[in-house]
Formats: structure tokens, C-alpha cells, sequence
């Protein structure tokens, strides 16, 4: 194959592999981050790394959780990989979650040692530096929604109830609502109950303080996240919806049409490179 329709070949299948704007919630994109060490494609440690992410893959066909290592021989590095699905979906979508997250990671960050990735349904990671069982509140995302414009003291007041009620919650999946404000926290579940509490906790307080009179908010901590939603009269009108660009985090995490745009860049000026 010429290398004119080698390059054809690959947009292509890129471009097919987009993500649809009306597929299901539970795929979109909310944040991500790769490792800046690169590994030998050529390694062993794709090997390797293939073999945890199918175990991973494998798994979410049964269960919406779970952990696993490679102990490779050295020189390799011992790899870490954990997958989480949101508490409320079902197991095939649990799976097809999965599978989108680790084929986005595939293109997201190609060829780098360690990553994460989360989506609205399912958040997958790996590393050959261990982080399971470790508890980990920084934070990677802050988003808050439109402001209701006014001090709404009734909204405020439910949500800070549902808040809460998260913090003070128990389970790795916690949800709450009063009225037409409704909230959701969840936790990696390698944490212990103990340490999802107080993960949880930490990022209902900084919904609390970062979010002030916002309609809508998220903060996604290292492993855990938190979010509420006012509906009702703030639905009807339309304020409630998508959450605003007020984006903070250590993670730098970017939209899709970022990701992609250096993927699709990274990707063919490789193939560029060679004759």
C-alpha cells in the first residue's frame, strides 16, 4: 500500500472512530491525562500493558469493579490497572464502557507508560508506579454550572442538604436528593470505606466553596468525585444543562476536540516520517 492510502486508510478510521454526540451519556468524555514517559512500542512492556488491559476489559463483563498487576521479570516494571463503573449502570453497559474507555486511551495516550481516563459511566487508569490502595483527594476537575443569577436560598439550602448527605453517606456509590436538587458521589473502590468518606467529603466541600450559586457542579478529585444538579424551574429554563467551562485541576484535563486534534497530529506526522 502506497503511503498516500496508507494515510487516507488511517484518517479514515480515525475519523470513523469519533465519538457520536448522541450516543448515551454514559460514554462522554469528562477528563483525561497520560503519563509524559514514553514506552517502546516494540517492548515488552506493550506486552504486557495488553495483557492488563484485557484482564480489565474481561472483568467489566461481570463486575463493576476491579483491580489488577502484572509482575513482569525484570528489567519490566510491575504494572497497575483499575477500572470503577458508575453505581447505577447496568453490567453491559458497565463492559461497553469499559472497552470505550481503553480504546480511547489507545489513541489518547499512545504509547505512554501510564494513564487515566475518565468518562460519565466508568473510569479506567494504569501505571507502573502503584496508586492502589492509595488514597489520592487532589484535584483534577472543578466544573461549575450557569448561577442562578440570584441568591436562591431555598436551592442553596436543598443543596447543601444533599451535599451533605454524600459526605455523611456510606458505600462506594452514594446518591441523594431533596426536591428538585439531586447529587451523586462515588469512589475508586480500592479505597476503604473510611478513606471514600473522607475523599467524598473533601469534594463536597469544595462543590460548597467553588460552585457558589451555580445551578450545577462537579468536582472530580484523584479518587473520587462529587456533583449535584438543580432541576425543576432551573430545567424549564434552561440553565441547568450543560455544565460551564470553569475548569480547574492539577490534571489539566481538556475536551475532546483537544484530545483529538493532537492525536490525529501526533498519529499522522508519524507516519509522515517515514518513507
Amino acid at each position: 500500500m502506497s503511503k498516500t492510502n496508507l494515510i487516507l486508510s488511517f484518517l479514515f478510521l480515525l475519523l470513523s472512530s469519533l465519538p457520536n454526540p448522541s450516543s448515551p451519556s454514559t460514554f462522554s468524555f469528562i477528563y483525561g491525562g497520560c503519563s509524559q514517559i514514553k514506552y517502546d512500542p516494540s517492548s515488552s512492556y506493550q506486552f504486557n500493558l495488553n495483557s492488563l488491559l484485557t484482564s480489565l476489559l474481561n472483568s467489566a463483563n461481570f463486575s463493576p469493579y476491579n483491580k489488577y498487576t502484572i509482575n513482569a521479570p525484570n528489567p519490566d516494571p510491575t504494572l497497575y490497572g483499575v477500572y470503577q463503573c458508575r453505581g447505577d449502570i447496568s453490567t453491559a453497559d458497565c463492559s461497553s464502557c469499559v472497552r470505550s474507555a481503553i480504546s480511547q486511551i489507545g489513541i489518547l495516550c499512545l504509547d505512554t507508560s501510564g494513564a487515566t481516563i475518565q468518562l460519565d459511566g466508568c473510569y479506567v487508569k494504569y501505571d507502573n508506579v502503584t496508586f492502589l490502595g492509595v488514597q489520592d483527594k487532589s484535584l483534577v476537575l472543578k466544573k461549575c454550572g450557569p448561577s442562578t443569577g440570584r441568591y436562591d436560598t431555598d436551592m442553596l439550602s436543598r443543596r447543601d442538604e444533599v451535599l451533605t448527605s454524600l459526605g455523611g453517606g456510606t458505600g462506594m456509590y452514594r446518591v441523594g436528593s431533596i426536591g428538585y436538587v439531586s447529587g451523586v458521589g462515588q469512589c475508586v473502590g480500592d479505597l476503604d470505606g473510611g478513606e471514600c468518606t473522607d475523599c467524598v467529603s473533601e469534594a463536597v466541600e469544595r462543590l460548597r466553596g467553588g460552585c457558589g450559586w451555580s445551578v450545577s457542579g462537579a468536582v472530580y478529585l484523584g479518587k473520587c468525585y462529587a456533583q449535584y444538579v438543580a432541576g425543576g424551574a432551573y430545567t424549564s429554563s434552561g440553565s441547568s444543562g450543560a455544565v460551564s467551562s470553569s475548569n480547574e485541576g492539577s490534571g489539566q484535563p481538556v475536551s475532546w476536540g483537544g484530545w483529538w486534534g493532537l492525536a490525529m497530529w501526533a498519529c499522522l506526522m508519524n507516519l509522515l516520517k517515514y518513507p
